[in-house]
């Protein structure tokens, strides 16, 4: 199973992002293989609004649409506990600038046994997860 954080939506999405081709790349790797995807609603929530300021907000809507009619992707979505938690998690490492976001979907793969994220963000790393493709510290 695998977690995919924001960084990898934009880095598909966006031409002009440094990862793109890694991310490409990286997509064509995972959607044949047939192995479980899942992201949040706080990692969509971010990658919609950072798309539509990346883009337009029209371009942001059609890929919305897009990703909540997939098949293959699973949303998770933090209840009451999980965000309690995620924001101990958000205060104890003010001084790594994680995001909330970030910190939600830590709570979320540590409580459903997922170690494997798709992202191009190294605070996955620094929490102990496997980072796809493989980290560039």
């Amino acid at each position: 199973m695998t977690f995919i954080d924001t960084s990898a939506f934009l880095a598909r999405y966006l031409s002009r992002d440094q990862y793109h081709r890694a991310a490409l790349d990286t997509w064509r790797a995972l959607e044949p293989a047939g192995e479980p995807l899942v992201t949040s609603n706080f990692v969509l929530d971010e990658t919609f609004t950072l798309l539509g300021r990346y883009t337009n907000y029209l371009f942001a809507a059609e890929r919305a649409k897009i990703i909540y009619a997939s098949q293959a992707l699973t949303i998770l979505r933090p209840g009451l506990d999980d965000e309690l938690a995620a924001l101990e998690l958000f205060s104890k490492y003010a001084d790594q600038r994680i995001s909330f976001t970030d910190a939600t979907a830590f709570v979320l793969m540590r409580k459903h046994g997922i170690a494997r994220v798709f992202s191009f963000d190294r605070h996955f790393a620094y929490a102990g997860f496997e980072l796809m493709p493989a980290a560039r510290l």
